[in-house]
C-alpha cells in the first residue's frame, strides 16, 4: 500500500502549500498572501502546541543602524557579520549569511507591521540590549499575532495535518500528503515553502550521528520536530548540508522534561561559577567569552563529558547575577555537603574548588564586560569573571545538553529555492528556517539568530514562491 492509497483530495488547489507552522513558516504565508497568492500552511501540531520551536523563544537579532525605543545603540551588519564569523569559526556560506543580515534591517518594521510588538531587551548574564529586540509577552505572543495577521490576509490553516509523503517530480513538487484524524488527503500546490524543522527530537536519528551518548539529551523544543519533511526532501533528490552532529545545543537543568522544556530551563550561571563532571574535575574555560557568544557551546562541552552530565557550583555572592531556572538550585552550607547532594565525591570537589580558590587573581568584577577576574597557572583557566567560590551557603545546577534544533538541512541558493542533487536549483521548492539553517550555521550559534533565519529567509521563500505560481 502507498501513501496515495486511500487519500482524497482536499477541495482546493493553492498557489503556494507551506509544511510548517512557526516562525519561518507564518513569514512566508504572510510573505506570500501579501504578493497576491493562495496560501495554505500544514501544521502537524495541534492549535495549541502550533509554532513549534518559536513558542520558546523570546527575541531575534537584526543588524540596525542606530538606537531604537527597543535597541540601546546601533548594531551594524559588519559587527553583526564578525559575531557571526566568530561563533561558527568561518563555516558559514558568506553569501547568503551576508544576505540575511543585510535583509534582517528590514525585518523589524516588517514584523511590527506584521502585528508583533516587542519591548526593552531584559537584562542580566545574556546583555542583549542593543542586538537583540525582545518580544512582548514572548514566542507564543509572536505566533499568535502572526497567525491572526495570516488569517485575516485570508491563508488557510490545517491543524493535525502532518504531511507523510511529498509527490516530487525530478525538480518539481506536485502534492502534499497530509494524514489527519479522519484519514489521508492530497494538497496540490502550485509551489512548496519547507517550514517544518530540523530532527531534534527524533532520538534515534540524532544517535546515528553522535551514538548512543544521544540518548542522555535533553530537547527544549517540540516533540515533532522528527526530519519527517527533510527526509523525504533528501530522498526525492534535494541537495543537503550540514553535519548531522552540529547544532544548537546548550547546558540546560538535568531535571528538565525530556521534550519541550523550551528557555525557562536554561541556565545562565555558568560565568559566576565553575562547572564540573561526574568525577567533580572542571573540563573548560567558563569564562572564555560575553554569555551571549558562548553560551551555545556548553551543549556540546556536556555531552562529551561522562554520562552526558555536569555540575554548575557557585556561591551565595552569584546567587543573584543571573535569571534562574525553572528548578530551584540545590543548596549546602558547605562544599563538602554540596557533594553528597550531587552524588560527587566530597574530597574530589573540595580538592577542586580549593584548587580554583588559589589560583583566582580578583580584579574589577563586571558582569556585563570581559573583566580583569581571572585565573593564574589553572588548567583549564577561567579567563574573566573568576572570584572565589567561598561564601556560602553553596549552590549548585545538574546539568545535561539541551538540544534546540539541528543544522543538517536542504541546501538553497540566494532566493531560497532549495538545490537539488544534480547541481541546480528545484523549479518551484523554497525552504526557510530550521530545516535549512546549516547554510547560515555550519556551527556555533549566537542568541536570537535562529527568528533571524526563519523571519529573513521565510519572507524571501514566501515572495518567490508567490512569483513562482503566478507565473
Amino acid at each position: 500500500m502507498t501513501s496515495e492509497d486511500h487519500c482524497i483530495d482536499y477541495p482546493a488547489t493553492y498557489d503556494v502549500v507551506v509544511v510548517g507552522g512557526g516562525n519561518a513558516a507564518l513569514c512566508a504565508a504572510i510573505a506570500a498572501r501579501r504578493a497576491g497568492a493562495s496560501v495554505i500552511v500544514l501544521e502537524a501540531a495541534t492549535k495549541f502546541y502550533r509554532g513549534g520551536n518559536t513558542r520558546h523563544t523570546r527575541n531575534m537579532r537584526c543588524a540596525h543602524d542606530a538606537a531604537t525605543a527597543t535597541l540601546s545603540g546601533p548594531y551594524t551588519e559588519e559587527e553583526f557579520w564578525d559575531d557571526l564569523l566568530r561563533v561558527t569559526e568561518g563555516q558559514t556560506n558568506e553569501q547568503l549569511a551576508r544576505l540575511m543580515i543585510r535583509e534582517s534591517k528590514q525585518m523589524l518594521d516588517w514584523i511590527v507591521e506584521q502585528g508583533v510588538r516587542f519591548q526593552p531587551s531584559l537584562g542580566g548574564t545574556l546583555s542583549l540590549g542593543r542586538t537583540n529586540s525582545f518580544f512582548l509577552g514572548g514566542g507564543r505572543a509572536m505566533l499568535n499575532a502572526l497567525y491572526l495577521t495570516a488569517e485575516r490576509l485570508g491563508v488557510d490553516v490545517l491543524y493535525e495535518a502532518e504531511v507523510v509523503a511529498l509527490d516530487v517530480d525530478e525538480d518539481r513538487f506536485r502534492t502534499a500528503i497530509i494524514q489527519r484524524q479522519d484519514g489521508r488527503m492530497r494538497v496540490r500546490g502550485k509551489a512548496l515553502v519547507a517550514a517544518a524543522g530540523g530532527f531534534e527530537s527524533n532520538i534515534d536519528k540524532l544517535v546515528e550521528g553522535w551514538g548512543e551518548i544521544a540518548r542522555n539529551f535533553l530537547v527544549r523544543g517540540t516533540p515533532n520536530n522528527r526530519g519527517t519533511v527533510l527526509d523525504m526532501l533528501l530522498g526525492a533528490g534535494v541537495d543537503s548540508i550540514g553535519d548531522p552532529t552540529q547544532c544548537h545545543a546548550v547546558a540546560i537543568d538535568a531535571r528538565a522534561p525530556k521534550y519541550d522544556g523550551g528557555i525557562i530551563t536554561r541556565l545562565d550561571c555558568v560565568v559566576f561559577g565553575i562547572v564540573v563532571n561526574k568525577h567533580a574535575k572542571r573540563f573548560y574555560d567558563e569564562g572564555e567569552d560575553v554569555w551571549p557568544k558562548r553560551y551555545a557551546i556548553w551543549g556540546r562541552l556536556v555531552a562529551a563529558q561522562p554520562d552526558q552530565i555536569a555540575y554548575i557550583i557557585f556561591d551565595a555572592k552569584s546567587s543573584t547575577l543571573f535569571m534562574p531556572s525553572l528548578y530551584p538550585a540545590i543548596q549546602a552550607a558547605s562544599i563538602t555537603e554540596l557533594a553528597g547532594k550531587l552524588e560527587l565525591d566530597p574530597d574530589q570537589l573540595s580538592a577542586t574548588v580549593a584548587e580554583f580558590n588559589a589560583a583566582v587573581r580578583e580584579g574589577h568584577f563586571n558582569p556585563d564586560i570581559l573583566d580583569d577576574c581571572h585565573t593564574e597557572n589553572l588548567t583549564p583557566p577561567k579567563s574573566h569573571w573568576a572570584r572565589r567560590i567561598e561564601t556560602g551557603p553553596y549552590y549548585a545546577y545538574p546539568v545535561r545538553p539541551g538540544i534546540t534544533f539541528t543544522y543538517l538541512g536542504v541546501r538553497v541558493d540566494h532566493a531560497a529555492r532549495m538545490m537539488m542533487k544534480s547541481g541546480g536549483p528545484a523549479a518551484n521548492m523554497y525552504a526557510a528556517g530550521e530545516i535549512m539553517a546549516g547554510n547560515v550555521l555550519g556551527r556555533g550559534y549566537a542568541a536570537g539568530i535562529g527568528m533571524t533565519i526563519g523571519s529573513v529567509f521565510g519572507r524571501i521563500a514566501g515572495v518567490g514562491a508567490a512569483t513562482h505560481a503566478a507565473q
